[in-house]
């Protein structure tokens, strides 16, 4: 069944529907994780290293099991990909319930990304496969919309649940919804929705030299390399520096975070329909990279706020969030990263899809697309916490933002080179 029409006519399609319940469990525990993890680093009372360690075992994991897991899912029934997967996340949540100390954090983070990466691979290669003609980009970035509300609801319910009943109780909740996913994916999508692909033609190390050939993937590897260094060093590190500096409770963690979240979930898929019809996805790329460089710089910039600015109480159903300028500008920093994600995700998963569609490749390509990202997040949250072990948050953060517009130059420059060497037609352009 076609999803045509409006942008929530996709969520008529039981496949779809059966997708997006994977990304909705995907993300919304990604999302509670992150805010747990900043509660570990304060009970724990771990250094930058260490926590720099939780993003790095997460994507360490990762990269081990990108390139044999895109050949899998192109060869193989995609399907039971993202059973297994959803299960492993059962798995990751049981884990987190029995930690008792940093080295047993960093020990199940390898877990979750073991099953991150099952569902994230797998999934946006079955929506980029069985997207009809002419709506890839719709598809796409309502995929996308799903996982940005769901890490949404994940940072406002998830801290709420940390905040209110614990970890045990909150890791329940998020098996509970893990499982129900599991139970769409098995009646609603069909056997082998990928899988096309032989094995001498997909994943082998001949693909993935011909799809970095191409200029457009050369510059978009390129880009995501750096860009990942910045924003997952963000990512790991501003829950853990709003806990540890400023002492914000986990749902006060949850609601700044949300508001970014929300508006990333808001406009994704608009975005992705502007992609459609304009064309021309790199510089919907690069734009989306300096907004978010700009959101990173302007974190560091809470500790003077919150001596500048009164804190106000905030309370209602029997709780209370101390909002100060810390808060505030924290706020405000995400809310410009959230923006800035929605206007770079659908173009950027659209040009790796298109890409890889024109060697009968795409779960290599998004194989490809996800090593180049995972190369600089196993690297940057361990360098990024170096630095703020010896220089301090300040100097981390803007070190995150130096590399993100560094991504930037980067993909600009790798592109306009790899064109004019090649002579071939920019895919973005039309």
């Amino acid at each position: 069944m076609s999803a045509t029409g409006s942008r929530l006519a996709v969520f008529s399609d039981r496949e779809f529907l059966a997708l997006s319940g994977t990304a909705f469990a995907r993300a919304q525990a990604y999302s509670t994780i992150l805010i747990a993890l900043a509660l570990y680093a304060d009970a724990y009372h771990t250094t930058g290293v260490v926590e720099g360690l939780f993003g790095t075992a997460f994507a360490l994991a990762q990269l081990v099991i990108v390139l044999p897991l895109g050949r899998l899912v192109d060869t193989h029934n995609a399907k039971r990909f993202l059973l297994v997967g959803l299960l492993l996340n059962v798995a990751t949540f049981v884990g987190f319930v029995l930690v008792t100390n940093a080295a047993d954090v960093i020990f199940v983070r390898v877990l979750q990304g073991v099953a991150a990466s099952l569902l994230w691979i797998t999934g946006s290669s079955v929506v980029g496969e069985i997207s009809p003609d002419g709506e890839r980009g719709r598809w796409l970035g309502s995929y996308n919309q799903v996982g940005a509300f769901s890490s949404f609801a994940g940072d406002v319910a998830g801290g709420f649940l940390l905040y209110a009943v614990g970890t045990t109780v909150t890791f329940a909740v998020l098996s509970l919804v893990t499982l129900l996913a599991f139970v769409l994916v098995y009646a609603f999508l069909r056997d082998d929705p990928g899988g096309q692909a032989s094995a001498a033609e997909s994943g082998g190390v001949e693909t993935f030299r011909r799809l970095l050939a191409r200029p457009m993937v050369n510059s978009l590897v390129a880009f995501r390399f750096a860009f990942s260094v910045g924003k997952m060093s963000v990512i790991v590190f501003l829950p853990i520096y709003a806990r540890t500096r400023f002492g914000i409770s986990a749902f006060a963690i949850g609601l700044l975070l949300a508001g970014g979240k929300l508006l990333k979930a808001a406009l994704q898929g608009w975005m992705g329909d502007l992609t459609d019809r304009l064309g021309n996805e790199q510089y919907f790329v690069l734009s989306g990279a300096l907004a978010y460089a700009l959101g990173t710089a302007l974190v560091p910039f809470a500790a003077p706020a919150q001596a500048a600015l009164p804190s106000v109480s905030i309370g209602g159903f029997g709780h209370a969030v101390d909002v100060g300028g810390a808060f505030v500008t924290m706020f405000v920093a995400f809310g410009i990263i959230g923006v800035a994600d929605s206007v770079r995700l659908p173009a950027s998963m659209a040009l790796f899809v298109s890409e890889g569609e024109r060697l009968g490749s795409v779960a290599s390509a998004m194989s490809l697309r996800s090593i180049a990202w995972k190369l600089g997040q196993v690297a940057g949250p361990t360098l990024v916490g170096a630095i703020a072990q010896g220089y301090g948050m300040r100097a981390a953060f803007w070190t995150a933002a130096g590399f993100i517009v560094a991504a930037s130059g980067a993909f600009l420059l790798v592109y306009r080179f790899g064109y004019r060497v090649t002579g071939a037609e920019p895919v973005g352009a039309d």
